[in-house]
């Protein structure tokens, strides 16, 4: 028994490396979709490679829908030109923020053609249906008996420029999540004239018999003046011919009060020494511009003596005095484009 049981074990420890070393047949794995050889490709250099999973692949807009490794820089141009079309612009309430010693609120016209899509050019007109001096200054006039220089206190009618409007920036935002807008950020400058006025007599009220009565404010004209602005904004487009314009702008005047009405210095004291004899206005030697019969007569709404005034137009021009004001509007209106 020792014998065999010794010739087993010696043939059990040489056998057992040989056996772990034999070489152990496994199936092959399974190919997969991706990792399948291009048969097609190699058939057709121009045909479409397969891919795994086609709704990855799916464009919206131009760019693949869950593809995290493509980046999509996209600039959109303008939804609508303006280069050659024209534009007239309305802004029915134009009101004055920086009034000290003058307010002023008018209406204006515009028109704009574009030249091209950032330059264009621009006429307007604008005419202030209340200029009238500020509460400060009339309060100071009733009080103290002072106000401000006339030159300070000078009024604008009306103003017409010609000008040029440039666009820096412009862009879209959405309005309501269904609706693009377009903006546009302008800036616009121009030069022209206005006719300006001057607060020769303030409104005042008279007691007769515990009823008062009303005079109203007398203004005289001074003559037109150089105007010039410089402004900015905002412009905002609605489809293809509607815009809204929101902008300041800033109207630069000269302003010298040296004549009244058109009379000067010297015709204010040959028409005061004429109203003191009682002599007729219209003999006397004025200046060619004088409007003498605006100084004569009697106010036939008011039953004012009109040659009262001449003392307080005396006083304006008696020392002439220049400025330049700063007109500071509110400038709200809408276009049509076409």
């Amino acid at each position: 028994m020792r014998p065999t049981s010794l010739l087993s074990f010696l043939l059990a420890t040489v056998c057992a490396p040989a056996l772990a070393q034999a070489p152990v047949e496994q199936a092959p794995p399974p190919v997969r979709a991706a990792d399948a050889p291009l048969a097609s490709s190699a058939a057709s250099p121009d045909a479409p490679l397969p891919v795994a999973d086609p709704e990855a692949q799916r464009l919206v807009n131009g760019a693949p829908l869950h593809n995290p490794n493509v980046a999509v820089h996209v600039v959109q141009k303008k939804r609508f030109a303006d280069a050659g079309r024209h534009e007239f612009t309305l802004y029915p309430a134009i009101p004055q923020v920086n009034g000290r010693f003058t307010e002023h609120a008018g209406s204006a016209l515009g028109y704009t053609y574009h030249l091209q899509e950032n330059f264009a050019l621009q006429l307007t007109g604008q005419y202030n249906w209340y200029a009238n001096e500020s509460p400060f200054n009339l309060e100071l006039i009733d009080k103290v008996r002072e106000q401000a220089q006339a030159a300070t206190a000078l009024l604008l009618q009306w103003g017409a420029q010609a000008g040029v409007e440039v666009t820096p920036l412009y862009g879209k935002f959405a309005f309501y999540d269904n609706h693009l807008l377009q903006f546009s950020v302008v800036i616009n400058g121009g030069a022209g004239v206005g006719a300006s006025r001057v607060l020769v007599r303030p409104q005042v009220t008279n007691q007769v018999d515990g009823v008062g009565t009303v005079v109203p404010a007398r203004l005289g004209d001074t003559g037109t003046k150089f105007v010039g602005s410089v402004g900015g904004g905002l412009r905002v487009q609605f489809g293809d011919s509607m815009a809204l314009r929101l902008e300041l702008r800033d109207l630069v005047y000269t302003a010298r009060v040296d004549r009244v009405d058109g009379c000067n210095q010297q015709d204010f004291a040959l028409l005061d020494e004429a109203r003191g004899t009682g002599q007729p206005f219209n003999a006397l030697p004025l200046s060619g511009g004088c409007q003498y019969s605006r100084f004569d007569g009697v106010d036939p709404k008011t039953g004012k003596n009109l040659r009262e005034d001449i003392v307080l137009g005396k006083d304006l021009v008696g020392n002439p005095s220049s400025d330049v004001l700063n007109n500071l509007g509110f400038y709200a209106g809408f276009s049509y484009l076409f």
